[in-house]
Parts: structure tokens; sequence; C-alpha cells
């Protein structure tokens, strides 16, 4: 229980701190090291210190020698009790060194309790909840363009200056992208195709126009499945293996170097991957275009008994001159979107390695779904210009 301190006096000298109580004033000087070693003397000496009130606390730090994080926690809330009370802390050197931080950590601590401060409404609960992640998706919506930016800019650059192209790095990247990958993709776009036919066949052996499943697999994939299917792919492969490379050289401190010596980053880590995954994608699109038709027209043997010659016969029959560009037309957009989130991300990592896996799942989540709404977009435009 506290009392008043106006007329009492206290005196207390230890080998950790020296504390003086008189008329209604507290002077506190700190002496040696205040270190983690030290921590059951440092608990003693502040358990040792008046439970008054008094409207003055003189700090005295001139004769602190060290201190660590913790001590000085234990002295922040030592003080923050009588601070409680009505006291002014007043010190009389200068602050302790961790104790901006420690003031920072708790104003932070406070502001959130604000925001999710249980006497709120539940009305004023959601509005500050849609505004908090507003202003985040405002936030990284800026880092983006940010980021496009400087591929843009220095892509120009590089033009102008063609010896800046890192022709090394590029073909390295299309061969990790594109030729690496091809044995999945084509793997996955021949299934697919498969089951789709299956399904197609299925559906319209009913009505007598199995003949049309044929139609169904050549459109669905040569404009739609081929493109999306390979680009889901490359985002959860190649999106997600920039994100992790960046960000272990950010955690390793090799971007700074790179800084530090002169060169961009964007220049040597980003652009080159950018431009060797828009590369890459368009051939690999074809590639799964190819293993999607030869899927479906196994099935159209094995289970419609329609020939190889009747089947490429309808195939051309199904095609128009815009079923195959328009799905290889949104292969370098795809790519681009891939290539610039993945690298982004990779390039926000900062202090863990706990980080770094959160921002690689960012990476590869975010590029699958602004592949599939540009591909929603790049749909609704080809409906209304007939392409």
């Amino acid at each position: 229980m506290l009392v008043n301190a106006k007329n009492l006096q206290h005196c207390y000298s230890g080998h950790m701190l020296s504390a003086e109580l008189e008329n209604n004033m507290l002077s506190l000087r700190l002496n040696d090291h205040w270190t983690m070693d030290r921590m059951v003397e440092i608990e003693k000496a502040l358990a040792s210190l008046p439970a008054v009130t008094v409207s003055t606390v003189n700090v005295d730090c001139s004769a602190l020698q060290h201190s660590d994080l913790a001590p000085m926690w234990l002295l922040r809330a030592a003080l923050s009790g009588y601070e409680a009370n009505g006291a002014h802390i007043n010190y009389v050197t200068a602050m302790p060194e961790h104790f901006a931080f420690l003031n920072d950590l708790q104003a932070h601590a406070g502001s959130i309790a604000a925001v999710h401060d249980d006497s709120l409404l539940w009305p004023e609960q959601v509005v500050a909840s849609f505004g908090k992640r507003a202003v985040e998706l405002g936030r990284h919506a800026l880092g983006h363009l940010d980021h496009f930016g400087r591929i843009v800019s220095t892509e120009f650059d590089a033009i102008r200056h063609p010896q800046r192209f890192r022709k090394a790095s590029i073909v390295r990247h299309v061969y990790e992208t594109g030729i690496a990958a091809i044995p999945i993709v084509s793997l996955i776009a021949f299934f697919v195709s498969v089951i789709i036919a299956y399904i197609g066949a299925s559906q319209l052996r009913s009505f007598g126009a199995t003949i049309y499943t044929v139609n169904l697999i050549t459109v669905g994939v040569l404009r739609e499945l081929g493109v999306l299917l390979t680009a889901i792919i490359v985002a959860g492969r190649s999106g997600s293996a920039f994100a992790a490379e960046i960000g272990v050289m950010q955690l390793n401190d090799e971007i700074d170097a790179l800084k530090s010596i002169g060169i961009s980053p964007t220049e040597v880590l980003v652009v080159p991957r950018v431009i060797g995954l828009i590369i890459a994608l368009p051939l690999l699109t074809v590639i799964a275009d190819a293993m999607g038709l030869a899927g479906g027209a196994l099935l159209s043997k094995w289970l419609l008994d329609i020939p190889l010659p009747q089947f490429i016969n309808r195939v051309q029959d199904s095609l128009a001159n815009s079923t195959f560009w328009a799905g290889i037309i949104k292969a370098p957009v795809f790519a681009l979107l891939i290539g610039m989130i993945g690298t982004y991300r990779g390039m926000q990592v900062r202090d863990s390695s706990r980080e770094l896996g959160r921002l690689t799942t960012t990476a590869v989540v975010e590029s699958i779904f602004m592949v599939i709404f540009a591909n929603a977009i790049f749909a609704i435009i080809f409906v209304e210009l007939d392409f």
C-alpha cells in the first residue's frame, strides 16, 4: 500500500543502486554494470525502493557503466509505478540508452490495444478492421507499382545500353524456368486434357454429339487451359524460387553488398529473372497445348473410336484464326506478373527465416490469384473484341 512521502525520509545505498527520499522527492543513482548476469542483485535493489507516492523521481545515470535491455526493462517498470501515481520522472544526466526503445515499444503496444479495444462497438470494430486492411492493401499496391516502375526503367536503360543486358543470367533463367519445367508441364497438361475429354464425352454421349468432344478439347486447351495451367505451375515452381532466392540474399546481406559497390539489385537479380520467364512461358504454353491435344487424341481413340486422321481434321475445322493466339498472347503478361510478384516479395524479406517462408508463400498465392484475375480480364476483353 502506497503512503504519502511528504514527511518521510528514506535512504538506501547498494552496490547497484542508491536511493534517497526527502521532501516528497526520490533520488535514484544507478551504479556499476546493469547486466543480465546481475539480474538477482538488480531485482533485490529495485524491491528495496520505498512504496510511497512522490512528486518527483530524479534518475542519475552518470555512474552507470553498461546496461542490458532486461535490467532496463525492470527499472522502467519500477519507474512506471511511480509515474502512474502522479510522479514526474526527471533524468539528471541522460535517459538510459534502452529507454527510447522501451518507450516506443510501449507506445506501439498501446496503439495496437486501442485498435483492438473491446469497449468499441462492433460496427466500430468492423470499420476499424476494414480501414486497417485497406491501408495495408494500398501500401502493398504502391510497393508493387514502385517495383514495376524500377523493372521498366532498368529495362529501358538496358535497351539504350545493350551491354547491360546480362545474357548469361537470362539464358540460365530460361533454362531453369522453362526447359527444366517441361516434364511437369507436359504431364499435367496431358492428364488434364484426358480428364476434360472423358467428362465431355460422357456428357455429350446422351445427346449423340460425342464428335464435339474434339471441339471442346481444342478450344478449351488452346484458348484457356494450356496457358492457365502452365502459368499456375510456373507460379508455384518459379515464383516461389524467385522469392526464396532473393529472400536468402537479403538475409545474408548480399543485396546490401551489391548496393554498397554501386550495382543495382534490380538490374542484376530482378530483370534477368523476369525476362527469362517472359521468354520461357510462351514456349511452355506451346508444349502444353501440344500435350493437351495429344491427350485428347488418345482418349478420343480409346473411348470414342475416333482415329487420329479424323481427330486432326476435326481439330482443324474447330480452329478459328484467334484460337491459338488467344492463349499465346496471355503468356507474356502472366510471366510478367509472376516474375514481378516473386522478386518483389523476395526483396521484402527482413530479419528472419520465418519471414522468408511467409513471404515465399505469399508470393505463390498472389501470383496464382493475379494470373486467374488477369485471365478473367482477358476473357472479357476477348469477348468484347470478338477475338
